[in-house]
């Protein structure tokens, strides 16, 4: 007789159906697992082993092999403990296979039998889902599968619960999904004195999801603007949360199940290597853009990055995708972030005061700016020098307007874009993702802003990237002002945050 339990092996955020086949033999008692496991998977045995005898039951002394079928996928994880456990039960005439044929079952064991949470228990439920299928799953993971919707969802706190759910001794109750609390307050825009302009510039960046690069001496507050642009972006919909947290699951990071409506914000050290900030590593886990996936990816000290980490994110910011591509696994993550970054224009950091600036200016500017390529830079659609703030400006009272006033601003102008592009297929959110013939229609200037942006084109030399860019900002402004058409003020300004080269 042959057992079958159904359960999935990961592949970025997608799932693959596996088969886990248990058979029993006469023979010499063993107890094998074939089909590519790795480490953790052969380590099963023992906990499966103890978890049953955690529970008055011993394996037989027979042959015992546990086929991961394809065999030829590589099977990584704890997760396939419960589907092991429960083929060893069906085999043993504990539990009925034909019950547990409509489950997919995912799960680690710990040695007294409890049911221990593990990785990417919502896409393993959304793909169940998808294939008729009821899923079984830890009680730490019951809120997470229970977003994916029609689903018969079980999710015991020991392997003894099931097993009494199955016999009909005990009924396990379906679990709710949860929302993650809110993490109280945000940081406010009315913390900062001054810097208008830099204001401006971050809430037409959250106004259409655009990149933004900000350079000034330290203690400018250019951190600290960053670390407020959270505050002013709106919630997430339903489906941006659900894209979110598959990413999240994959990567555990999903507290008891919980999803949350917040943007990600991620702010990496420059110490961060490529695969941590891309993704990789012997797993191919998700880095910090997939982990910014809808949501705020910010870069401090963007020069201090290893060239070959910055060089890394600029297909991810075109394509909206984080391709992993290894010998073993090849692997493809969302990656539809909002990338903010801040610099000093030179090591020193005081390039534009001669009483502070370092003896090897402005030569030392040239060498710390030309770290981040022509074509990164490129990529970035608001350029905004933030200046130090000057005692004066210290002294004076606290904004009157704070990041409450701003979020509903920034929230009107993403409506009307939510409105514009809601028959676009395939489907955009923002100006930021605008490209081509649809970015030529929406955004096409007046006359007299044709005629301007087709001048500093050629004297600015922009790229076609950097040309459509302006148009994505312009076509921002007059959302922001509630505008039907782009006009000549639009280009101005959208000109105004880009500039000449990397390098003064």
């Amino acid at each position: 007789m042959i057992a079958r339990i159904n359960t999935v092996a990961f592949q970025g955020v997608d799932t693959l159906d596996i088969d886990v086949q248990v058979h029993m033999a006469n023979g010499l008692p063993t107890f094998t697992v074939v089909g590519l496991p790795d480490k953790a998977v052969a380590e099963s045995r023992e906990r499966v082993r103890a978890a049953l005898g955690a529970l008055g039951l011993a394996l037989p002394p027979q042959r015992i092999t546990v086929n991961l079928s394809p065999a030829d996928v590589l099977k990584e994880g704890s997760h396939f403990d419960l589907p092991i456990a429960l083929g060893l039960l069906v085999a043993m005439n504990v539990l009925p296979g034909d019950e547990l044929a409509e489950y997919t079952a995912l799960g680690e064991l710990a040695l007294d039998g409890a049911l221990s949470p593990v990785a990417g228990v919502l896409p393993a439920a959304l793909g169940a889902s998808a294939a008729g299928r009821g899923i079984i799953c830890p009680a730490a993971c019951g809120g997470e599968a229970a977003w994916a919707g029609e689903i018969e969802v079980l999710a015991p706190p020991t392997l003894l619960a099931l097993i009494n759910h199955f016999k009909g001794l005990q009924i396990l109750t379906p679990p709710e999904p949860k929302l993650a609390e809110d993490g109280g307050p945000m940081l406010d825009l009315a913390d900062i004195k001054g810097q208008e302009t830099a204001k401006r510039a971050l809430e037409v960046s959250a106004s259409g999801a655009h990149n933004l690069l900000m350079i000034g001496p330290p203690g400018a507050g250019k951190s600290m603007l960053a670390q407020r642009l959270p505050g002013i972006l709106p919630p997430m919909d339903s489906r941006e949360a659900l894209d979110v947290s598959m990413v999240h699951s994959v990567a555990g990071l999903l507290d008891e199940g919980r999803i949350s409506r917040q943007r990600p914000f991620r702010d990496p050290h420059h110490s961060a290597s490529l695969p941590a900030l891309v993704g990789g590593g012997i797993r191919a886990r998700p880095g910090e853009i997939s982990l910014a996936h809808n949501g705020v990816l910010f870069l401090d000290e963007l020069p201090e990055f290893a060239r070959a980490t910055l060089e890394a994110l600029r297909q991810p910011i075109e394509s909206g995708r984080a391709v992993v591509a290894r010998a073993n696994a090849h692997v493809t993550y969302p990656a539809r972030f909002q990338f903010i970054a801040a610099m000093n224009p030179c090591r020193c950091g005081h390039l534009d005061d001669p009483s502070l600036a370092c003896s090897r200016a402005p030569r030392c500017a040239l060498d710390y700016q030309s770290k981040i390529s022509g074509p990164l830079f490129d990529r970035i659609d608001l350029h905004m020098d933030v200046p130090a703030v000057s005692a004066a400006d210290l002294t004076l009272p606290p904004p009157a307007e704070g990041s409450a006033e701003v979020a509903e601003r920034v929230a009107a102008a993403r409506k009307i874009q939510s409105d514009r592009y809601a028959s676009v297929n395939p489907p955009l959110r923002t100006n930021a993702e605008a490209d081509g013939a649809l970015l030529e229609e929406i955004a096409a200037p007046e006359e007299a802003g044709r005629k301007l942006l087709a001048d500093a084109a050629d004297r600015l030399k922009l790229s076609a990237r950097g040309y459509h860019r302006v148009l994505r900002v312009a076509r921002t402004l007059a959302d922001m002002a509630g505008e039907p058409g782009v006009a000549r003020i639009h280009i101005a300004e959208a000109l105004s945050y880009r500039r000449i080269a990397p390098v003064r």
